[in-house]
């Protein structure tokens, strides 16, 4: 409200991207006032409706996604074991420090333990807190244990409600983007209702509860609604200090969950460098936003007892080296056109070269290698690393990692929100370039200002961003399909602004020769309703149909291992496995583990290699002696890795680990000239035929349909004579 209040003064000249001046009006920006300089009671009912609007649709995806959980599930009615099995994969990891937290018999206890955890690694002391981002775990168990609210809500529940509360927070952030860029709260309304019926492509938080981007993509939105804010044109410098101070807040959350932070603040930070260098930001504005990343992330560094992988991220050393370059290279926004470019494009350069430099310099002094494997995973996608290396293949042979499928615009476009985003995007982007280039024709002086403000072509800044920011993330989600719930949420607030905004609307009517007040007031009204009416006929009859649908959690053969892993070994029992399925014994059993799916770490990473020797075609000796050095005393195999078909022939764990081994892979198809045949069989077959040396050196103790479980036998040390 602040940025609305403050553009009274400017109803003569609009310094939107609106090609014609537009009256006011309800549904839009509440900016009719009382003579005295007030907000009317109109301006003030149109603006509690729409936030009124916005909590109520927050409300109700939280609603939603938690009663598709419940259903699909059975959550309320199964036992505690099964409930913490469908944590799947890393999502158990996380929880189990939450359960673990509560289980300590201090708060002080507790974090002592995560500090100094012996259990996740076996042979190693680490800090969870320095490795892993789980201060959201610490709060929320810290939380649970000072309301006293344990009569009456198991933590479970606590946890898992926060997560889908925190999906109210995403929508209403959606509401508030769209809300201030379009000036009408319809288009509040119909980023919120086209992010619920796209939830399959927008969230998967009903499944995955507790991995990290459900914390930290919600304060992400948030964000981005803060920017929006503060680039509104002409706001005081009040209201732009206490906007600025809720970027820090939501960047710093953001942060603060989620490891892989850095590099989603490297592409927002690219989006400012491209942004500042066309002309459509402040130098206060640039420095201002920059700051607010570097700020954040140093306070994360610090609360995670100075992570090294931070220190050594790109998206540091680009914002330390734009802003040296920028603070050195006088005169850059200054000359004709052609001079300017050249100037850009200078400045572009010694950017990034001054970022590689930094950045290469800080790895070799902190020596950190923690974030290796996923610059291998880039180059190996784009075609310019080995796509041999384990690390990258793992990543590379996932679905989620994989290009965007074709079949999610099929799906996009059944709830008619691809049609106005692509209109949107393109109007808007011809529109960013014309003006890209007017801006880069005129030099830096008052009067080139002046001139600017009053030609046709104008684009508003925080326009500009939103504009940017989806062309970026989009280019992102088409290269991983992971990152597509970085966009797709972005992109309901970015189509509904098309739809209830003045931008595009003005050119299509200025094209028809019917660009009059009445004719506006008429399609931004209009069309958003019809479109929520037709949305509200097709879906609401679907939706109702999926909340009805009850299904049952049943995984028999994984809660039979675990509650033996509970019972019949000791509570210091080593296990090596897959990642995900360790996961799921930690939290369930508390057991030691050797390794775990939080893959940023390179010892970490050497050793799950290590122990996955299960399924390659190595001998018993080795792998005996393998698992003896990361202190293992069972190991479990599972069927469905040993004998996988879910991957084609080359994606099998068991052909990667081939690869990486330099032998030849199973099955009828192509090898590579340079591998050779192995000498031994595949460890996770030879192994069931209970023959020499296998039953010398591991002995079955546990079986069913999925697992096997052996316990390494110890041997007795040779005499030295």
């Amino acid at each position: 409200m602040t940025a609305l209040r403050q553009r009274k003064g400017s109803r003569g000249k609009d310094p939107g991207p609106s090609i014609q001046n537009l009256k006011p009006d309800c549904i839009a920006e509440p900016r009719q006032r009382f003579a005295t300089g007030g907000f009317s009671w109109w301006t003030i009912s149109c603006v509690m409706t729409g936030s009124i609007v916005g909590v109520s649709l927050g409300l109700l995806c939280c609603i939603y996604v938690s009663t598709l959980h419940e259903n699909d599930l059975w959550f309320s009615n199964i036992k505690e074991v099964e409930r913490e099995i469908s944590f799947r994969t890393e999502c158990g990891l996380y929880y189990s420090y939450y359960k673990q937290m509560l289980k300590a018999p201090s708060i002080q206890q507790g974090l002592y333990e995560l500090i100094h955890d012996n259990t996740t690694e076996s042979k190693r002391t680490i800090n969870i807190l320095q490795r892993m981002n789980i201060y959201q775990e610490v709060f929320l168990s810290i939380l649970y244990r000072i309301l006293h609210i344990q009569t009456y809500l198991e933590p479970i529940y606590f946890y898992i409600y926060t997560v889908f509360a925190l999906q109210t927070v995403y929508v209403i952030a959606l509401f508030i983007t769209s809300w201030v860029l379009s000036d009408s709260w319809l288009a509040g309304a119909l980023s919120g209702v086209w992010y619920i019926l796209n939830r399959v492509d927008t969230t998967r938080v009903e499944f995955t509860i507790s991995l990290r981007e459900n914390w930290s993509i919600p304060f992400f939105a948030l964000q981005v609604a803060a920017i929006t804010c503060y680039l509104r044109p002409q706001l005081k410098p009040i209201h732009q200090r206490v906007v600025l101070w809720l970027v820090f807040v939501s960047t710093f959350c953001f942060c603060l969950t989620w490891q892989f932070n850095q590099f989603v603040l490297l592409v927002q930070a690219l989006i400012i460098f491209t942004l500042d260098c066309l002309d459509f930001f402040t130098a206060e504005q640039v420095v201002s936003l920059y700051l607010m990343q570097v700020l954040s992330l140093l306070l994360v560094w610090l609360l995670q007892f100075c992570n090294s992988m931070i220190l050594g991220s790109l998206v540091l050393s680009f914002i330390v080296s734009a802003l040296f370059i920028k603070h050195f290279q006088t005169g850059l926004k200054t000359g004709g056109f052609v001079i300017r470019v050249g100037k850009l494009a200078l400045h572009t350069l010694l950017v990034l070269t001054l970022t590689f430099t930094i950045n290469y310099s800080a790895k070799k002094i902190l020596q950190l290698k923690s974030d290796e494997h996923i610059f291998k995973f880039i180059k190996a996608k784009f075609g310019l690393g080995a796509t041999r290396d384990f690390d990258a293949s793992l990543y590379l042979c996932e679905e989620a990692f994989g290009l965007l499928p074709l079949d999610t615009f099929e799906r996009l476009a059944g709830t008619v929100l691809l049609y106005p985003y692509l209109c949107t995007l393109s109007v808007l982007f011809i529109l960013l370039l014309l003006v890209a280039l007017s801006n880069l024709s005129t030099n830096g002086s008052g009067q080139a200002c002046r001139e600017r403000e009053d030609r046709t072509f104008r684009m508003r800044p925080d326009v500009a961003y939103n504009l940017l920011h989806t062309v970026f993330f989009g280019l992102l989600a088409f290269s991983t399909m992971r990152m597509k719930y970085l966009w797709t949420g972005h992109m309901c607030a970015f189509a509904a602004f098309g739809v209830c905004g003045k931008e595009v609307w003005s050119l299509y009517l200025r094209v028809l020769h019917c660009n009059t007040r009445t004719m506006m007031r008429l399609i931004r009204y209009s069309v958003p309703i019809v479109i929520l009416a037709f949305l509200y006929y097709k879906f609401w009859p679907r939706m109702m149909e999926e909340i009805s649908e009850l299904r049952e959690f049943y995984d028999p053969d994984t809660m039979e291992l675990m509650e033996w892993i509970r019972l019949k070994t000791p509570k210091r029992a080593v296990f090596a496995g897959s990642m995900q399925l360790l996961a799921g014994i930690k939290l369930c059993t508390g057991r030691v583990l050797t390794n775990h799916p939080h893959y940023e770490d390179q010892a970490l990473r050497e050793r799950t290699r290590q122990v996955y020797q299960i399924y390659a075609r190595q001998s018993a000796e080795a792998v005996h002696n393998e698992l003896g050095s990361v202190g293992a005393d069972y190991i479990v195999l599972e069927d469905s890795i040993c004998y996988e078909r879910r991957h084609s022939r080359g994606c099998r764990l068991r052909d990667l680990l081939d690869l990486a081994n330099g032998h030849i892979m199973d099955g009828p198809g192509e090898n590579e000239p340079d591998l050779i045949s192995a000498s031994h069989p595949r460890f996770c077959e030879a192994i069931k035929t209970d023959m020499p040396p296998y039953s010398t050196l591991f002995t079955r103790v546990f079986k069913n349909k999925t697992f096997h479980v052996y316990k390494l036998k110890k041997l007795k040390k040779k005499k030295q004579s």
